[in-house]
């Protein structure tokens, strides 16, 4: 595979910036700084980032189909207006877990909205994974998560792919659209020791899985079905926490970083740490599935 040129397209120097989203219908890039408790627009045309920031933590926003954007933040599911900033409430399913918060999540091709939760201190699995239907009712799919992260599916649907980062592989199940249910769970890669961790993913048009690499310095790509690493796109930044194809032909893979927890010292060899990147990898992504709720 071809390796373009990794282009910075915002050195924006955030905390912890996630979570990136790409809105096929305006053009526009949806990405979050977690511990900032901002959501981001960057138009690439016009070259702009517009934020709005919120009185706590985000872990991810997605558009909706309606208009807006769903998100998982610290405390729970909301959905956000962007023109307005307002926010509405739906539901927190872990009220009662008050070291825990929302981190990555993805919509499926049905328009439900899959979200992960973490504790804080990132060390006992005492998370889950929830998904947001869209008549706005709340299940719990899987429990005793630690680091809930990178979510997917196979281009045919059928196939959903989970992170759960200490653990530092992504594992496969079987996935009904329909009913959104999964089952016969499978590890389909494992992180190599000194990679860092598997943070956010995506899958692109030919299926494999594009993992950015938290204390990796890249973004890797493998093929699921024979556990294979292809490809790595290197970038200057250590703490690679997400990516996501966007562009008008959705052949742009976006990067998100972190400089969250880096020295100074650290930071001085990786000053585009916390930047959004973005190269063409000769691949083409799949369409972002809109929350239809």
């Amino acid at each position: 595979m071809t390796q373009l040129q990794l282009e910075l397209v915002l050195d924006h120097k955030a905390t912890l910036g996630e979570g990136p989203c790409w809105d096929q219908r305006n053009g526009t890039l949806y990405w979050v700084d977690i511990k900032q408790n901002q959501v981001h627009a960057y138009d690439p045309r016009q070259g702009t980032n517009s934020t709005i920031t919120l009185d706590q933590m985000v872990g991810a926003a997605v558009p909706r189909a309606g208009g807006g954007l769903v998100l998982a933040l610290q405390h729970g599911f909301h959905l956000l207006n962007w023109e307005t900033g307002e926010l509405t409430f739906i539901d927190d399913p872990e009220r009662d877990k008050p070291d825990n918060r929302f981190n990555d999540g993805k919509c499926d091709a049905a328009g439900r909205f899959w979200a992960g939760t973490l504790s804080f201190e990132e060390k006992e699995p005492v998370a889950a994974l929830y998904v947001l239907e869209k008549d706005r009712k709340v299940r719990k799919v899987l429990d005793g998560v630690t680091v809930s992260n990178g979510l997917g599916w196979s281009p045919d649907g059928c196939t959903m792919y989970y992170i759960d980062s200490p653990t530092r592989r992504v594992v496969a199940y079987d996935y009904d659209v329909e009913t959104g249910s999964m089952s016969s769970v499978r590890t389909v890669l494992s992180l190599p020791e000194g990679g860092g961790f598997p943070d956010g993913m995506t899958v692109d048009a030919e299926g494999m899985l594009w993992v950015a690499q938290w204390d990796g310095w890249q973004v890797s790509r493998w093929n699921p079905q024979t556990g294979e690493q292809i490809a790595a796109i290197s970038v200057p930044a250590a703490r690679v926490t997400s990516c996501t194809f966007g562009g008008e032909d959705n052949d742009e893979l976006y990067i998100t970083t972190a400089r969250t927890g880096l020295s100074e010292e650290e930071l001085a060899k990786q000053p585009h740490a916390g930047g959004v990147f973005r190269i063409k990898p000769g691949v083409h992504g799949l369409p972002t599935h809109t929350f239809g709720g």
